[in-house]
């Protein structure tokens, strides 16, 4: 069974650190709506769920991808590119420690796991405002000993590699927005381009043969759908104020 680690939303949620989009009020109470929903979702797609407390002191902790790379050897824990995520991944690594050898990135070093897409033994890195060359290296050598090999993407107008590329399913399938990543990057993989007119639509989850994907995408969806897949859709449209997607919000343990 799956396990899915997820957090609460802070009651600070309005306090979050924005990027790319213009900055709107978040109803809080709207928010852990769709947050409890999304869980529902995790749960009903067969995920056993840790579901930890909000932590009121961090705006942006419910987005829990962003603390730790979960491989099957064993979790990165992040060094978060922004100041106010550091002390996130602190009780994360005590969530995580059960089920993984915790290895950790090193300061200066950062990189946020939205930025880090594994796909089979190969790792890349979205070169965001969060994400460093340093990690990169740190990453070659933590992880190389169990046959990783770490890259940088380059991204353009987007927080995290995530925004702009995410996998299907299992068998090297990506969904993808190509004006905000090279992909020449992704030479090898089979590649589903998202409808132009949703550019944030590239961020998906896919759990045991269906995708967590948000309603506000139709075209895009309707796109999945026509490729076979089990589209689950998901409102968090509140979530999304704060440049959260589906894949923020949880860390897959297999």
């Amino acid at each position: 069974m799956l396990l899915a680690v997820t957090r609460d939303v802070s009651p600070r949620f309005n306090e979050c650190e924005i990027t790319h989009i213009e900055r709107s009020p978040i109803n809080v109470e709207t928010a852990r709506t769709q947050h409890h929903e999304y869980i529902q979702i995790l749960k009903e797609l067969g995920c056993a769920v840790l579901e930890l407390p909000a932590q009121s002191d961090l705006p942006d902790s419910v987005f829990v991808e962003d603390t730790a790379v979960i491989l099957r050897e064993a979790a990165l824990l992040t060094r978060p590119g922004a100041d106010s995520r550091k002390p996130e991944t602190e009780s994360i690594a005590q969530a995580l420690a059960p089920y993984r050898e915790i290895v950790r990135i090193q300061p200066p070093a950062t990189v946020d796991g939205g930025d880090v897409l594994v796909l089979g033994k190969n790792i890349f890195v979205g070169m965001s405002t969060r994400s460093t060359t340093s990690a990169i290296d740190q990453m070659n050598q933590l992880l190389g000993k169990y046959g990783y090999k770490t890259q940088g993407v380059e991204l353009h107008d987007c927080l995290h590699l995530k925004s702009a590329a995410t996998r299907t399913d299992d068998n090297n399938t990506l969904l993808i927005n190509r004006s905000w990543v090279d992909i020449k990057t992704f030479d090898g993989y089979e590649l589903i381009d998202i409808d132009p007119s949703e550019p944030f639509a590239a961020n998906c989850l896919p759990i045991n043969g269906s995708i967590i994907f948000p309603t506000a995408f139709p075209k895009t969806t309707a796109k999945l759908e026509a490729r076979g897949y089990q589209v689950k859709p998901v409102v968090v449209d509140e979530l999304a104020k704060a440049e959260g997607a589906v894949t923020c919000c949880s860390l897959i343990v297999s």
